[in-house]
């Protein structure tokens, strides 16, 4: 759960963009509410790397555990994560119910949005621009990484018993690249993301789901 967890919260950091060259904190958050709040929805193909703490500390030589799919929101709060590799996983989450279905396994679980209020609100927060970032957050800008892009890192306030700090990689053209959560114990979600699609439109029952036949409905 843990893991599912971190996944989400992954998910929900994904597209919050960065700054020019001389930007401050505030500039960089407008830009960032200026680009991704008007839009309705939208998609991106992402890779997401788990590495733990005794891998971090071989640097490169060590490859973590990898994943690869897409994500799609649509706004206000409809979130559904394609996986595609290692092997299919989809979830679906809107502002009541979060379904975690795993079709190799013929198993779908239903949890109750209740159960991941914070790391929902916090999504939908991220994929309207960051409009409300600093009341869970303290927000820092730590200037630019070798790559020449910003970085922006949130710190859970108050604490959070899971999350360390989250780190976020940004173009100075307001685009995430990575995103980078931190537990407690010192592993590292790796997040690198592709280039954002708009999308003004879903097809109907997109962001709902209806356990196909023969799977196994578990209700957390």
């Amino acid at each position: 759960m843990i893991r599912l967890m971190l996944f989400l919260l992954a998910m929900l950091l994904l597209f919050s963009p960065a700054a020019g060259a001389n930007e401050d904190l505030g500039s960089i958050l407008e830009g960032i509410r200026n680009r991704y709040g008007p839009l309705s929805g939208l998609s991106v193909p992402y890779t997401r790397e788990v590495i733990t703490r005794s891998m971090s500390m071989l640097g490169e030589q060590a490859r973590g555990d990898m994943a690869s799919g897409t994500i799609y929101f649509r706004h206000p709060s409809s979130l559904r994560l394609e996986q595609k590799k290692p092997k299919v996983e989809i979830i679906i989450a809107n502002k009541d119910t979060l379904w975690w279905y795993i079709p190799e396994k013929k198993r779908a679980y239903r949890y109750e949005a209740r159960e991941f209020g914070r790391e929902l609100r916090l999504l939908s927060n991220i994929f309207r621009g960051l409009s409300r970032v600093e009341e869970s957050f303290q927000v820092l800008l730590q200037g630019r990484n070798k790559s020449g892009k910003y970085e922006m890192e949130l710190i859970p306030d108050p604490p959070w018993q899971e999350i360390n700090r989250i780190t976020l990689t940004v173009t100075e053209g307001h685009e995430i690249r990575t995103v980078r959560i931190h537990n407690q114990m010192g592993s590292i979600t790796l997040f690198r993301l592709g280039p954002f699609t708009e999308k003004k439109e879903f097809e109907k029952g997109f962001f709902r789901f209806t356990p196909p036949e023969g799977v196994r409905l578990i209700t957390q």
